[in-house]
């Protein structure tokens, strides 16, 4: 199983204070002698963190395949068509959300034309969906090379139940039940995830996860022996903060393996 390091929170931090520091390509340096697999970018379309050069810089300076998250926006499509990153990862996006809320809709009018269009680039095309049978047959049928299961609902309920977020003026209403009942959501959520990977093996798709990963609750995903990717980011650059960011990497990666 490999990381995919999402650095958009790099970018993050830049846009804080409208400057040129810190720079996400440094990152990619860093990434790739921590034992990290792959770069994640997501190219938003207000670009509130990563923005178009940032793209041409990583794409073209990454050691490690470029897997870059978008909406179906045709001037993103035609942009990165021409920018070919090795990978593409389709998501849902909304520009009031604080971040992807969930997973595509995999019944999206002219998802398969983008798809073909990307693919015809020869860039490798993933989509970013909730895990379902359902949604991982339609991808199939879509021509998607890969699918990447959104993992919020369980890292959500893992918070509830084992941090003290239920305390804080962030406390996730939606899952604010006894521990009892999180512990049985919970447990559901990872049983879900375990049926689509093995369905989405046996379709011969690519099988990744990812949304909301951390150092607390990534052991029970690592279970689940038909994903062959994490994408990670927020957790682990949170962490660098305090321990710098080669360490992060590599703490993760160690966990992983």
């Amino acid at each position: 199983m490999k990381l995919g390091l999402n650095i958009d929170h790099i970018a993050t931090l830049r846009e804080a204070r409208k400057i040129n520091d810190p720079d996400p390509l440094e990152a990619i340096f860093v990434a790739k002698n921590a034992g990290a697999s792959q770069i994640t970018i997501h190219l938003r379309e207000d670009r509130r963190h990563i923005n178009d050069d940032d793209v041409r810089k990583i794409v073209q300076s990454s050691f490690l395949p470029v897997n870059i998250e978008c909406a179906c926006d045709e001037k993103i499509v035609e942009f990165l068509c021409n920018q070919k990153p090795y990978k593409i990862t389709l998501v849902p996006e909304k520009r009031e959300e604080i971040t992807t809320e969930g997973g595509l809709d995999i019944k999206k009018s002219g998802l398969k034309d983008i798809i073909k269009e990307f693919q015809k680039n020869d860039i490798e095309v993933a989509v970013f969906i909730d895990p379902n049978k359902e949604t991982t047959l339609i991808s199939k049928d879509l021509g998607v090379d890969g699918v990447e299961f959104h993992t919020g609902k369980y890292a959500n309920l893992h918070l509830m139940l084992y941090s003290n977020l239920h305390r804080t003026k962030n406390c996730i209403e939606e899952y604010n039940f006894d521990r009892k009942t999180l512990k049985f959501k919970l447990q559901e959520s990872v049983e879900e995830l375990h049926l689509c990977t093995n369905l989405a093996k046996e379709l011969s798709l690519g099988v990744f996860a990812g949304h909301g990963l951390n150092y607390n609750n990534v052991e029970e995903i690592v279970k689940i022996k038909a994903i062959s990717e994490l994408n990670i980011g927020q957790s682990i650059i949170a962490r660098s903060v305090f321990v710098g960011l080669k360490t992060a990497i590599s703490d993760m990666v160690e966990l992983i393996k």
